[in-house]
């Protein structure tokens, strides 16, 4: 180092020298300053003599230090939310246990077990709640000064869980005792003059505590150390557990729900691009065909007469679509006719029968037209593999059904019927066969 480095180096702590003591001049000054208003203001009238210690706490160093007010107040409201996140969890968990009353008959025990348990974990293990932890802030004890923060004692963790945990909840079956006392006799009367004592009493202390709890939380904003009446009085404050800490606001959650929200806007924009209605429909086709090449490899060697789809022994009259959907838990024909056999031993219902018949192109396999418009409609015009005899259908027109003509039609005119080949014996119907039977008994007798 040279002489000439050496000697700007001299003139620079010469330079921050002069500036603290200038700094702490100024200090000096507006302490004297602020203790002499204080003393102006202890010369007052009692009432107003009080504000001094006002005025000393604004003015003071001590006093407008920023002390993590905001973190302190957002770790006690993350913890209220933690219980009731978890307080609506156990109500979820147990809404189906005694008709759904258990969690609103047993709420005050739920939240007594939640807190213990939250208490247990965070605060006696870790002198922290989530809250506060999530804050980078940890319990400390207040009545030992010095530059390292002690952590609270035993005693003062035992007395916060006994009144944050069953102070809470005795404090809550007090009030509902009261107020099931309060009704209970209304409908005798006025409340006995014992049970109006206790309301009133329980009234004056709720007032005093809230008062209480209000002027405590004005101090904590000047001063920042005791975020609660409870703090107070145990002398537990929150602060940081190092003094090397950042004061800016994380904003890792918010920025990984706006990275979540433009994925799923994205998404919902790509999704209809790309076909995935025409992808599903590939993969059901291809697990389909697998299906029945499987099936047909492992089927037992037959004479080759039955239908080659997957519900072809179904008869005329039923839709296979409609059987299909009523029976998804039948894979194989064994059984479908084990399940029909379980139930009355017939194949199809009402609510199985072909409803406005239509027929296939090219295989002629009748369905109803709602359920084969719809099958066909799905597909959107890439066919779809018949039920019965598992060729490929595009399309679909009205069934003309087996067109009869009766004995009496052929001599009168030319009217036709409509009917299903299984109500059809012999060429004619089973009604007609029944009439000419009777009528050839009639001749016979005479």
């Amino acid at each position: 180092m040279t002489d000439s480095s050496f000697i700007l180096a001299q003139q620079r702590v010469v330079a921050r020298r002069q500036s603290r003591e200038t700094q702490e001049a100024a200090r000096v000054a507006a302490q004297r300053s602020a203790s002499a208003a204080g003393a102006q203001l202890r010369r007052l009238p009692f009432p107003l003599s009080r504000l001094a210690y006002g005025w000393e706490a604004v003015s003071s160093r001590q006093g407008t230090r920023p002390a993590f007010r905001v973190s302190q107040v957002d770790a006690e409201l993350l913890d209220e939310e933690l219980v009731d996140l978890l307080k609506a969890q156990v109500g979820d968990a147990f809404k189906y246990f005694a008709d759904g009353h258990l969690s609103d008959d047993w709420s005050s025990e739920i939240v007594l077990a939640l807190r213990a348990v939250i208490f247990k974990l965070t605060i006696w293990d870790h002198n922290a709640t989530y809250g506060a932890a999530l804050q980078n802030l940890k319990y400390t004890d207040a009545r030992r000064d010095g530059p390292v923060l002690a952590a609270p004692s035993k005693v003062q963790k035992s007395l916060y869980g006994l009144v944050t945990v069953f102070g809470k909840y005795a404090w809550t079956r007090w009030e509902d005792w009261l107020l099931d006392q309060v009704d209970g006799q209304h409908h005798l009367g006025q409340p006995s003059p014992r049970v109006r004592l206790l309301s009133r009493l329980t009234s004056r202390l709720s007032t005093l505590h809230s008062t209480a709890a209000f002027v405590s939380f004005l101090v904590f904003l000047l001063q920042g150390r005791y975020r609660t009446l409870l703090d107070r009085i145990l002398r537990m404050r929150l602060a940081p557990p190092t003094s090397q800490v950042s004061r800016e606001v994380s904003f890792e959650y918010l920025n990984r729900q706006l990275v979540w929200h433009a994925l799923t806007e994205f998404l919902l924009f790509v999704l209809p691009l790309i076909g995935i209605n025409r992808w599903r429909r590939w993969l059901s086709r291809t697990w389909r065909k697998t299906k029945e090449m499987i099936n047909t490899n492992t089927a037992p060697d037959g004479d080759g007469s039955g239908a080659g789809g997957e519900y072809g022994f179904l008869p005329e009259r039923t839709c296979a679509i409609c059987y299909q959907d009523q029976n998804d838990a039948a894979a194989t024909e064994m059984e479908v006719m084990a399940a029909a056999a379980a139930s009355s031993g017939v194949v199809g219902s009402a609510q199985t029968d072909v409803t406005n018949p239509y027929e296939t192109i090219p295989c002629g396999c009748v369905y109803c037209f709602v359920c084969l418009a719809t099958r066909l409609e799905r597909e959107e015009g890439e066919g779809w593999t018949c039920l019965r005899c598992g060729q490929h259908v595009k399309e679909c027109k009205p069934w003309n059904g087996d067109v009869l003509e009766t004995t009496a039609a052929r001599r009168t005119s030319s009217v036709k019927m409509v009917a299903f080949s299984d109500d059809v014996a012999g060429g004619l119907l089973e009604d007609e066969t029944a009439d000419e039977a009777r009528a050839s008994s009639a001749a016979a007798a005479h």
